[in-house]
């Protein structure tokens, strides 16, 4: 044991999920547990280069499995949480839950 203070919680929010794309991507996947390319590019906004790089980083990590095949005679992206994006995932709005109980219990108001 030690006799350090706790960390604050955001030194444990994860950088590669933490990014706003990133986690937008990782939150639609746990939504809709298999999701495809174009959809994810429409509902987040983004080029198709841009959430490209975004799911190489995801992919790279571990947090994502990218899988690559035809629908009728149309090439097709679709990707889903691998279980430690999941984890990474869960632990991240556990994070942010506790920055938020922080924020919501500890604000003295605005008279201090």
């Amino acid at each position: 044991m030690t006799d350090e203070p706790d960390q604050h919680p955001v030194t444990s929010l994860n950088d590669v999920v933490h990014q706003r794309v990133r986690l937008g991507i990782l939150t639609v996947a746990h939504q809709a547990r298999r999701v495809e390319f174009g959809f994810l590019r429409t509902a987040l906004g983004l080029t198709a280069g841009n959430l490209s790089q975004h799911l190489t980083v995801l992919e790279k990590a571990g947090l994502v499995a990218v899988e690559k095949g035809y629908e009728g005679r149309r090439a097709r992206t679709w990707l889903s949480l691998t279980p430690a994006g999941d984890r990474a995932l869960r632990d991240e709005v556990t994070q942010l839950k506790r920055l938020i109980d922080g924020i919501e219990q500890g604000d003295p108001g605005p008279e201090s």
